[in-house]
């Protein structure tokens, strides 16, 4: 016979109200049946570790057609969103591979812009397209530039641009004068002290023989006298802020970056402390 005062384990709520509204069953004798099957209730562990595996990717493996398993609408949608992002990304990586894509894409942005690319120059050597005679006077000339004018441009680079100027159809001897003009013009140019006032720039360099010093007028001034070449002679004035090596005559120097400065109509050049004094036959300690 079973009792009445037997323990029964803990159901739930819903399970009891249940029981309740059932038709109770009873012994052969008429007392109660008590079911005395043990229910189970879910501890808060459990159902935090439930949700951990609902909504681990392992968890929502297996799905069906319509929604999936496991997860609530907004972790659904979550994942549809992200799934649909990853096939574009790799989309747009297949397309990136493709081949000629990147003219492609300069064919529509040239159609946009509405400009087309610029086409190559071809370039060539202007000598080339001259006569044999024309050629010999260009090269005749051409020494004969680079010796008056020194320090300036190569022989060859000098013959090609006068080269350009006869295969454009400018005369010979006016293409000659405007290259020399434009040679020495030229910063580093070693040009003859005769030029030197005709030369459309503030600060030349030259090279030749001091000829004659004499007692400076000024403590600011360091040197003054007179320097030669093949072409004339110029006054050269050297101050004492320029802190410059000092010359003797009958030395040959080659004054760099000299200033032109004017007097009573007279062109005359001074060593600033941006010009360089060299002395050409000077040689080598080692040589």
């Amino acid at each position: 016979m079973s009792s009445t005062n037997s323990s029964r384990k803990v159901v739930s709520v819903d399970e009891q109200a249940f029981e309740q509204t059932d038709e109770q069953a009873v012994d052969e004798d008429g007392f109660p049946v008590v079911d005395e099957t043990p229910g189970f209730e879910a501890a808060v562990e459990q159902e935090t570790q439930a949700k951990v595996d609902a909504n681990h990717p392992d968890g929502i493996a297996d799905t069906s057609e319509d929604r999936i398993h496991g997860v609530t609408l907004e972790q659904e949608e979550r994942i549809q969103a992200r799934e649909a992002e990853l096939e574009h990304i790799s989309a747009q990586a297949e397309l990136g591979t493709q081949d000629g894509r990147e003219q492609r894409t300069r064919e529509v942005v040239s159609d946009q812009c509405g400009r087309d690319e610029p086409k190559s120059v071809e370039r060539t050597d202007p000598r080339e397209k001259l006569t044999q005679d024309e050629l010999a006077e260009v090269n005749k000339q051409a020494v004969r530039i680079s010796d008056e004018v020194q320090g300036g441009w190569s022989r060859a680079v000098v013959a090609k641009q006068l080269a350009e100027r006869v295969q454009r159809g400018q005369d010979g001897t006016k293409a000659v004068l405007e290259l020399v003009d434009e040679l020495k013009a030229t910063p580093g140019a070693v040009v003859p002290i005769a030029d030197v006032p005709d030369i459309a720039v503030g600060e030349v360099t030259v090279e030749g023989q001091v000829i004659e010093l004499w007692e400076p007028s000024s403590t600011s001034i360091q040197q003054v006298g007179l320097i030669a070449d093949d072409s004339g002679k110029i006054k050269f004035t050297c101050w004492e802020k320029s802190n410059q090596t000092v010359v003797r005559e009958g030395q040959t120097v080659r004054f760099r970056a000299a200033a032109k400065n004017w007097y009573e109509g007279r062109c005359s050049i001074a060593l600033t402390g941006w010009s360089r004094i060299e002395f050409p036959e000077r040689g080598r300690w080692w040589e």
